[in-house]
């Protein structure tokens, strides 16, 4: 299944037009054409079976024929990471996660954080190609860019977990999950967390654990957390 986004529909929309940059890439590349089905998603976990009315490039035009509603899932992960020092690191993260199927995702700025600007339109459309190209029909939140301590301060539901490389006691990340739990998991940038940020952490009630016996890249972290946790949660 191909799958297509616009994010203004609903259960109750009849007909709909792609805007011009996806109409062309409809009729001119994929080369689609009058009474041809499309299936789209709003990013909400529907799935809405449509047929085009008018192959336009300039405004291709469907009719919604029927409409599946998936499953939500019964746990959030929100995962909290710092931006990498190369780009094309933090992006290949964001592909992976939405194809593992996360929830929610805030970049920090930390103490040792070599980049503290990030790209939000940019990650917004690697979020949404990994949706389209992996079949997934919830599109996962990108927040903001905000500092560790701020992140902090705002309130997180469920279980709240620190990964960090240093040498203190931790419990393994598989011995604390359980099914259907919400999770939220912080991860530093390369050169990890400062000690500050750790004591500032478990202040806040964060469980501070290790993803195994090897040291991490901030993005590889990332992956296996996010994995971790969505395969506890597998039925």
């Amino acid at each position: 299944m191909q799958l297509f986004y616009n994010p203004t529909i609903n259960e109750t929309t009849e007909n709909f037009s792609f805007d011009k940059e996806e109409s062309k890439h409809i009729i001119k590349v994929l080369r689609k054409k009058d009474a041809d089905i499309l299936f789209v998603t709003n990013g909400l976990g529907l799935l809405f079976k449509t047929e085009i009315t008018l192959a336009s490039d300039n405004k291709c035009t469907v009719k919604i024929l029927a409409v599946e509603k998936a499953v939500p899932s019964k746990f959030h992960l929100h995962l909290a990471v710092a931006p990498t020092k190369m780009n094309d690191r933090y992006e290949w993260f964001l592909e992976k996660a939405t194809e593992i199927g996360i929830h929610e995702i805030t970049p920090i700025i930390c103490d040792r954080s070599e980049r503290k600007v990030i790209n939000s339109e940019r990650f917004d459309k690697i979020l949404l190609t990994a949706m389209k190209q992996s079949n997934v029909l919830f599109l996962p939140k990108l927040n903001k860019a905000i500092s560790f301590k701020e992140f902090l301060n705002k309130k997180s539901d469920g279980l709240q977990l620190i990964a960090h490389c240093e040498e203190t006691d931790k419990k393994s990340l598989k011995s604390v999950l359980k099914p259907n739990e919400n999770v939220t998991l912080l991860i530093g940038p390369e050169g990890d967390f400062s000690e500050k940020e750790i004591v500032l952490a478990l202040e806040n009630n964060y469980i501070p654990v290790s993803l195994g016996n090897t040291r991490l890249r901030t993005e590889t972290a990332a992956v296996v957390a996010c994995h971790s946790v969505v395969f506890v949660n597998e039925d």
